[in-house]
């Protein structure tokens, strides 16, 4: 049954699923006068750029609907999406698919980038006010609303899907790595990290909810990021004799078989492909519209403005996080030992900076997964509203804290294929609709720069 399903998840990350993916991505990027590159000054300015200023997007505008300020929101979301997926994920990817699978990793990136715009706009623009005063929004909220009875059938696939996906990516990868690195560095029994997570989420959510988780993120975020760039940074530096021949080798092994070496079984190109797709996705969610239910809950003048932000996270994650851990894996030559997931990533911190660096990288590690972890509740909870209705929140958050307990103990690879499986089932219907509600899309986006010209002149 299990290699059932792998093969199944096999099909979906193929040549089909790569084609709709990038097919998407470049209509969006086209249609939108390629942006997310030339428009660069225009989003920086608008996300970063109002960070650093006093007056934020949220105190600038009239409009104060929404519970996370921009910048609150967008750290929940690198919580949720900077974690296994950029350190485990990636290292992964390169294990089975060779060093080629990091070039397919940033196409999906760049084409990636309007798609998290588009979501994410038409996220906030379809979002809801529940009686309780809790906003909700994402795929399923502008499938149902935006695109009619077709649009309820996709939401419904959708919100099944990406249940199933939360659960796989949260409680599952996410605090399966976290374990596994522990043990792997402090020996923890795997068991007492669970439980430990567990009960440190308990407290960070029942104290605050959204507000609380958003608070959090906003402070942990930032350091956590820069402290794992630094480290990186010290690894490629320190074998920069190999930086362009690495380079070389993705490129090259992009387009062809990479050969065995070592611990490495060798890979085809399709391999490759599958691999780096799938990775890709997992690490910056452009096109599987989990991120969108934490945006949808941002304070924010515009859509569209927000929908910046989206762009903003895939460069950040997709692109500067995943490519560092990338060229540490390669550049100190431990890609082809044979290790796979988290453990390859420390082994190429290890061949640098010797035991303390192991320490640096495992509480990197650690505060990645738990914020992911915790990100991920955000989304867990507009899963359960859409489906069962806000009344039975109370009693199935519950399934959020039982599950990682169970699963710190499974076999890494195994969960990895739940969630690549997971995955799979919530990109096409978003994709779908993405597509469908474009004109919708480029409606707002359009308005906002017209605005932003006018506010200029």
């Amino acid at each position: 049954m299990w290699s059932l399903l792998v093969q199944v998840t096999s099909f979906l990350w193929g040549t089909p699923l790569l084609v709709l993916m990038i097919g998407v991505g470049l209509y969006l990027t086209i249609r939108s006068g390629f942006f997310q590159v030339l428009g660069i000054r225009t989003w920086f300015a608008q996300t970063l750029g109002q960070v650093f200023h006093r007056k934020s997007d949220s105190d600038a505008t009239d409009s104060k609907d929404g519970q996370l300020k921009p910048f609150q929101a967008l750290s929940t979301v690198l919580a949720g999406t900077v974690g296994s997926g950029n350190i485990a994920g990636v290292a992964s990817a390169i294990a089975i698919g060779g060093p080629g699978a990091v070039f397919w990793m940033w196409l999906i990136s760049i084409v990636g980038m309007m798609t998290k715009m588009a979501e994410v706009t038409l996220a906030v623009a379809f979002r809801k006010k529940s009686d309780s005063g809790e906003y909700y929004g994402g795929p399923m909220y502008y499938m149902r609303d935006g695109l009619g009875k077709v649009g309820g059938v996709l939401a419904g696939i959708y919100a099944v899907a990406l249940f199933v996906e939360v659960m796989a990516d949260a409680c599952f990868v996410q605090t399966n790595t976290l374990a596994v690195c522990v043990n792997d560095v402090f020996k923890v029994p795997l068991l007492i990290t669970g439980l430990v997570v567990v009960g440190v989420s308990l407290a960070v959510i029942l104290s605050g909810g959204v507000q609380k988780i958003g608070d959090f993120c906003g402070k942990m975020v930032p350091p956590m990021i820069l402290v794992y760039i630094v480290g990186c940074l010290v690894v490629i530096v320190l074998n920069a004799k190999d930086l362009p021949a690495s380079l070389a080798m993705i490129v090259h092994y992009a387009f062809a078989p990479a050969p065995a070496l070592g611990g490495f079984a060798g890979a085809s190109i399709s391999l490759a492909m599958a691999r780096g797709a799938a990775r890709g996705i997992f690490s910056n969610e452009a096109g599987m519209g989990t991120a969108t239910t934490v945006h949808a809950t941002a304070v924010t003048d515009n859509p569209a403005h927000q929908g910046m932000y989206g762009i903003l996270e895939v460069c950040i994650t997709g692109i500067i996080i995943c490519t560092l851990t990338a060229l540490s894996v390669i550049c100190s030559g431990v890609w082809s030992n044979g290790n796979t997931g988290v453990v390859l990533s420390f082994d190429a911190f290890r061949s640098t900076w010797g035991p303390f660096g192991i320490v640096i990288l495992a509480i990197a590690v650690v505060l990645f997964t738990f914020s992911s972890y915790l990100g991920f509740y955000v989304e867990f909870r507009t899963c359960v509203e859409y489906l069962f209705g806000e009344k039975l929140m109370k009693g199935l958050k519950w399934i959020y804290f039982i599950l990682p307990i169970l699963s710190v103990t499974m076999e890494v690879e195994q969960v990895w294929d739940i969630a690549d499986m997971a995955v799979g089932f919530i990109v096409i219907p978003n994709m779908i609709a993405i597509l469908l509600l474009s004109p919708k899309f480029f409606e707002i986006f359009h308005g906002y720069l017209t605005e932003l010209k006018q506010k200029k002149s």
